[in-house]
């Protein structure tokens, strides 16, 4: 059987689509449901191997971007969230679904759930919208990246400058491989610390980046596909890696047939 994923989805999301289609293509089942649902009948979280949070500009990111759906899951739905952590499930939060995992709490540790880190305005103070370089960190625990070692994602951010509350933090996360991507030294884009495009939690199933892996599922949708060889078109998209990653540990975790 196919893996169920759950999109979130609220007021001004805008990407869910573009993510429910990575989740299918890489052999996923998926089911979109808003906020309102969900905190209606929570238990129907328990149903899915995987959960999305899109991109977007969820509640218009009044306040901070994320700070208001983050705030409504935390009051409302924390606790099925943390049973679904419990239970193993592969989580992905992409750009605005980033903001929210971090001001959720998710990241960078589900179980305390406190935020430690989180996504500022870029030191270039304006909305930025274009392709960038991606390293995969060698040591990092993340399944959502393996197999992966450069490429690029494009990028659509205002507030993605990613910072702690502290220096411990980075250290932890270093220590405990939960950085997953960096940009590279000399293209950091927002003024990220350490020059993190993301990172997961300390099993690796929980990832969050600002970089959109769901724009980068088909040769064509690189700016400059036309100019590749034809062996980088015929290999998987860096983008739809991440998905054939998770959907192949939720298969082989359940014992599935690929």
């Amino acid at each position: 059987m196919k893996p169920k994923t759950l999109i979130i989805r609220t007021a001004g999301t805008n990407c869910d689509l573009e993510l429910s289609h990575a989740f299918q293509l890489a052999g996923a089942e998926t089911e979109t449901h808003h906020l309102n649902d969900l905190i209606e009948n929570p238990d129907q979280i328990a149903r899915f191997d995987i959960i999305g949070f899109p991109g977007g500009f969820s509640y218009g990111d009044d306040v901070a971007a994320g700070r208001i759906l983050a705030n409504r899951l935390k009051h409302q739905l924390l606790e099925p969230l943390q049973d679904a952590v419990k239970r193993g499930v592969p989580m992905i939060g992409i750009c605005n679904g980033f903001q929210v995992l971090v001001k959720l709490g998710l990241l960078p540790d589900p179980h305390a759930a406190v935020q430690t880190v989180t996504l500022a305005d870029n030191t270039n103070p304006r909305f930025l919208d274009r392709w960038v370089g991606q390293e995969v960190d060698s040591q990092t625990k993340c399944i959502w990246t393996q197999g992966l070692t450069s490429f690029e994602l494009p990028i659509a951010h205002g507030e993605g400058r990613f910072v702690t509350e502290n220096d411990n933090i980075i250290a932890q996360l270093k220590a405990n491989k939960q950085v997953a991507i960096r940009y590279p030294q000399n293209d950091n884009p927002n003024g990220s610390v350490d020059n993190i495009a993301g990172i997961c939690d300390p099993t690796g199933l929980i990832l969050g980046l600002m970089p959109h892996p769901e724009r980068y599922i088909d040769a064509t949708n690189h700016p400059q596909w036309t100019r590749q060889s034809e062996e980088v078109k015929s290999n998987t998209p860096a983008g739809l890696q991440f998905f054939i990653n998770a959907v192949s540990y939720v298969k082989d975790r359940n014992g599935a047939t690929v």
